[in-house]
């Protein structure tokens, strides 16, 4: 803005400048025309009186010949010229001067010359014995007079033009000052020049528009990032070059990264061949899925591509952890294979027994020993089925029964009261440290718990062993601690023990019964109640199972 300031006063000096001397040109050229027809008027004037007083030998004394004097009879004939012999010279008498001279005593006339270029200024004055005095000047045109003035004109014009300029920049940053100085933040409080409020006034307006727009859209970015970051699904939006433009906090998760990648290439996220094909598609414009396998986890990651103008401009990418779903498949599917296995079993037995007894090859002595067999193949079937039932409802976290406030040494001392009989059996003495333990809880599921870490101590023990059964009062929880000094679990198998169907020594699992479900029941039974459960084992000095539960059942 100070350059275009500059330039316009200079260009406004520069013009002034040239009409200014054209105006100066136009009145020495009026002035010097009427000095020259003033000294005309004297000089013919003097030499009048001379012409009066000595005759026409006063004007062939004069020497001066700067003036052209010319000395005219009444009848036009030249009787003298002091530049000119007057006897070559042809009549004047047509002459305008001359004629007016005549006619009033004096007369003035102009002439121009075609072949110089220059202008004859003539005056004459009547004698008194009506002959006539002419007195003529050349005038130089303005051109010659321009090109004499020239030097003096281009000093003055170039002083002039310095003076502008020194006085334009200086003007220019003056006017411009306050304007650079203007407070955009602020505009309504600048006080500036009245032709600059309008544009002030429209900024304004649009800071407050701008602002307005900028904090609606902090504010939807602000929402945006809660959401995201309050999502377990991980989110990831790309660019047609694969560049990363934003994601949450589950995606760096779940790539088990500490740092955002904002800005890589989303090829950096993953190596696999299923994570770069899934992204070829999905940036020519397809929809797409895959689950991806990274360590122990099982990502599902879908993939949608995003549209501008039918031109794939990016994609939005969301990720969810389906690992515990594929495990839960898993266990699905092993959990079936099993009970197939283990209903097969007890099933064959009974249908083998019931064949031999049809065929009529069984003595009647005998028919008693093989239906006993049946019957406790049968039981042992129904047994299955019934913790089968358990464990899924269990699972799916079922429960028909009610909630409430129960003694936890009266449930323990009910079930040592049905295992007693057992426990003699194999010679194993049950013991109950504590005392009276209120907690809520569901008597079923923790009768079952209870039973069965009890009746594990039982059977995997050895004679003369022992189960004993410890409550203490933890403040807000409760602990009940089953602990024996049987024959251990391997540490290998403890992380597995916990499993359907698991069991460590199968052939002597199978020698003292049981469905391989007793543990499954009592870690699903823990869950259910809110508890926690922890295991200690060693072999040949037995196993201790300690578990945790809250006073008062957590909201859900």
């Amino acid at each position: 803005m100070t350059k275009k300031i500059f330039k316009s006063n200079i260009l406004v000096a520069a013009a002034v400048l040239i009409f200014g001397i054209a105006c100066v040109m136009a009145i020495l050229y009026q002035h010097f025309g009427k000095q020259i027809n003033t000294e005309l008027k004297k000089e013919a004037t003097y030499l009048v009186y001379g012409v009066e007083e000595n005759g026409i030998d006063y004007l062939k004394q004069i020497k001066e010949k700067d003036d052209r004097i010319t000395y005219i009879a009444e009848d036009g004939t030249v009787l003298y010229d002091n530049q000119a012999d007057a006897a070559t010279m042809e009549n004047h008498g047509d002459r305008k001067e001359i004629q007016e001279a005549l006619k009033t005593g004096s007369g003035h006339a102009e002439r121009i010359s075609k072949t110089l270029s220059q202008k004859t200024l003539y005056y004459a004055l009547r004698l008194s014995d009506n002959s006539v005095l002419r007195v003529s000047s050349t005038q130089y045109s303005v051109w010659v007079l321009l090109m004499e003035l020239v030097p003096s004109l281009i000093g003055i014009a170039v002083v002039m033009l310095i003076l502008a300029a020194i006085i334009s920049v200086h003007m220019a940053n003056k006017i411009v000052e306050p304007i650079n100085n203007v407070d955009l933040e602020h505009p309504e409080e600048n006080q500036i020049y009245e032709e600059v409020g309008p544009l002030l006034s429209k900024i304004y307006k649009q800071n407050r528009q701008i602002k307005s727009q900028l904090e609606a859209a902090r504010r939807n970015q602000e929402e945006f990032g809660i959401i995201t970051e309050n999502m377990q699904e991980g989110l990831l939006v790309i660019d047609s070059y694969t560049m990363i433009l934003s994601g949450n906090s589950s995606a760096w998760k779940l790539f088990q990264l500490k740092d955002p990648k904002i800005g890589d290439s989303v090829y950096s996220l993953n190596r696999n061949e299923d994570f770069r094909l899934l992204i070829e598609q999905v940036l020519k414009g397809q929809h797409g899925s895959v689950l991806l396998h990274m360590g122990s986890e099982a990502i599902q990651m879908i993939a949608n591509p995003v549209n501008r103008e039918h031109r794939v401009v990016g994609a939005v990418i969301l990720l969810m952890n389906e690992t515990e779903k594929v495990e839960r498949e898993q266990l699905r599917r092993e959990f079936s294979a099993n009970v197939s296995h283990e209903l097969k079993t007890p099933l064959t037995s009974i249908s083998g027994f019931a064949e031999i007894i049809q065929d009529g090859l069984v003595k009647e002595e005998d028919i008693k020993k093989f239906a006993g067999r049946i019957y406790n193949e049968a039981q042992r079937l129904i047994t299955l089925v019934e913790d089968t039932i358990k464990v899924s409802q269990l699972d799916e976290g079922e429960n028909p029964y009610e909630w409430e406030k129960l003694d936890a040494y009266t449930i323990v001392k009910d079930v040592c009261g049905r295992l007693r009989e057992v426990a003699e059996k194999k010679k194993v003495h049950l013991y109950i440290d504590g005392g009276k333990m209120m907690f809520t809880t569901v008597h079923p599921i923790l009768d079952e718990v209870i039973y069965n870490l009890c009746d594990n101590g039982i059977k995997y023990n050895k004679e003369d062993g022992t189960v004993s059964i410890h409550l203490r009062d933890l403040g807000e929880n409760v602990e009940i601690r089953v602990k024996d000094n049987g024959i251990g679990i391997p540490g290998e198998d403890q992380s597995r023990v916990f499993e359907r169907f698991y069991r460590v020594d199968k052939s002597h699992s199978k020698a003292i019964g049981g469905t391989g479900l007793g543990l499954s029941i009592v870690k699903h039974g823990v869950t259910f109640l809110g508890g926690t459960l922890k295991m200690v084992s060693e072999i040949g000095k037995g196993t201790e199972i300690t578990m945790t539960f809250p006073k008062e059942r957590k909201a859900v």
